[in-house]
Formats: C-alpha cells, sequence, structure tokens
C-alpha cells in the first residue's frame, strides 16, 4: 500500500507544474478539534478558529479566493472573523489568492521574510527554480514577515512558523495544536518538500540558488522530525489526505490522525529529490 502510494505520488510530483484541476470544487470538512479543511481540492488551504477570531493557511490560486469563502461560511464561520492568512510558499497556486483574501477579511498576510517580499511585491524571486514559468500576482497589502520559530498569536491560537524553504526560498511549514473530545493532536500544515525547476535549474548546483539541496535536504529532515498526528500538505494529495478523507465516514476525524504521516511525507520528497538529481547527470 505504501509502495503503492508512493509511486501514485511522484508521478502526480512529475506533472505538477501542468496541474489542470487545482480549484475543482471540494466540500469543506473538520480535520481535528477546531481545524478544518477549506480549500478547493488540489491546493490547501485549513481555516483554525476561535472565539477570538480565525487564521487561515494558505489561499489558493487567484481563481480560489470565493471558493475559500463559501466553504468558510458553509462550516458557520464568519470570513471577516479571519484575522490572520499564513502561507507556505510564494507560488501563484498558494498564494495568488492573498490579495483578494485579504480584501475580503482585512487580515495580516504572513510569510517568511523572503516570501513577504514577493508577497508584496507581487513578483517571483529570481532565485526560485520555477522562476521562468511563475507569472506576476496581485500585491499583497499588509504582509508580516516572521522568521524560524516565531509564533502567530489569537486569543487561545498559537501557530509556529518553521522554516522550510527548498521548494523555494521562503517555504515556511506550521504546526498547532487542535483538541476534540479530550484528545490533543500535533497538527502540521507542511510546504511543498517537491524539487522541481524550470529553465534549466539543477538542484545539484545552479549559482541561481547554490543552496538550494542542502536546504531542501534540511526541511525533510526537519518535517520527517516533527511531532505529527494529523498532518496537511500544500497539495493534499502528497500527503494522503484524501485516503484519510474516505474513511472518516465511518471512523470520524479519527481517521486523519497518523503518526508516520509527517516521515512518509518527507520519505517522498527525499526519492523525489533523488530522482531529479540522477536526472540532472544525465548527458
Amino acid at each position: 500500500m505504501q509502495k503503492t502510494f508512493i509511486a501514485a505520488a511522484l508521478l502526480a510530483m512529475a506533472s505538477l507544474a501542468h496541474a489542470a484541476d487545482w480549484d475543482a470544487p471540494q466540500e469543506p470538512f473538520a480535520l481535528f478539534g477546531n481545524s478544518y479543511y477549506v480549500g478547493p481540492h488540489g491546493v490547501s488551504a485549513v481555516l483554525v478558529t476561535s472565539p477570538a477570531g480565525h487564521i487561515l493557511i494558505d489561499a489558493g490560486t487567484p481563481k480560489s479566493p470565493a471558493a475559500i469563502a463559501a466553504s468558510i461560511r458553509k462550516l458557520g464561520f464568519k470570513v471577516e472573523d479571519v484575522k490572520y492568512i499564513l502561507t507556505s510558499h510564494e507560488h501563484y497556486d498558494h498564494v495568488g489568492g492573498a490579495a483578494a483574501l485579504q480584501e475580503m477579511t482585512g487580515a495580516t498576510v504572513v510569510g517568511s521574510v523572503k516570501s513577504a517580499k514577493v508577497l508584496a511585491s507581487g513578483k517571483p524571486a529570481p532565485a526560485d527554480p520555477q522562476f521562468a514559468s511563475l507569472s506576476d500576482m496581485v500585491p499583497v497589502a499588509k504582509t508580516r514577515a516572521v522568521r524560524d520559530g516565531e509564533v502567530i498569536t489569537l486569543g487561545p491560537l498559537a501557530i509556529t512558523a518553521h522554516a522550510t524553504p527548498g521548494h523555494t526560498p521562503g517555504g515556511l511549514s506550521w504546526t498547532w495544536q487542535s483538541t476534540e473530545n479530550g484528545r490533543t493532536a500535533n497538527m502540521v500544515y507542511a510546504d511543498s518538500l517537491t524539487a522541481f525547476g524550470s529553465d534549466g535549474f539543477r538542484y545539484g548546483g545552479d549559482r541561481r540558488w547554490p543552496e538550494a539541496k542542502a536546504q531542501l535536504e534540511a526541511s525533510i529532515a526537519r518535517v520527517a522530525a516533527l511531532p505529527c498526528d494529523v498532518l496537511v500538505s500544500a497539495h493534499p494529495e502528497f500527503s494522503g489526505l484524501w485516503e484519510r478523507r474516505g474513511k472518516a465516514a465511518q471512523l470520524g476525524t479519527a481517521a486523519f490522525i497518523d503518526k508516520e504521516a509527517c516521515r512518509k511525507y518527507a520519505e517522498l520528497g527525499q526519492l523525489r529529490l533523488a530522482k531529479v538529481l540522477r536526472e540532472e547527470q544525465q548527458p
């Protein structure tokens, strides 16, 4: 089962840049406790709620905001109560909708020091492995840059930023805790760990970002080591979310708990990187 999942996920990774169904409709659903999936089918967005206001993680493509807002409302929450929009990495499929969602909510959009510059300017970073294939985005008016280990707090909510560069120079993963029926789960929103470049970018050594391989390897190891009960990856299929969602009808939110999920997700990233490095050595 695990080998089959990894093979399918690697195949999906290989065609990531050509995905056509990122904004396929998806019903929102509870993950665990006060955490909910509110994204479209192909790119994740997670809502973490509290009486003091809510935190949204990732904003989808430029086409995603209306659907994300509708999902939040369908769960019974007010879009206007979203106070922070946290981001994973600075690509249009995950933050292309950030400006529109900020306009709906008035929220502060949070990224890493490097990704916040992209959010504010709307211009991709030249060091990005996919720079040649990236489009400009609508600039975000109100941004906040966080450093590794910094905690975003809102009432009882506390969500920690973890620097996970490699897929992009400014990648972040996020961790927090959610409680349900007296059980507390370690929640992880993991950034993409996929080695993927365009215009001849080489993870084995490229002047545009010489540290890309080393930083991606460090990020893979970091995600593998996180306390991890419920994992959502930036692209949900790469962490087996839909397989677990299929079991939720019988098991409830307990179906999303998999203490090995982060380790398996990291293994997938390592396999992809090894494949890319082998391909770069071919004449």
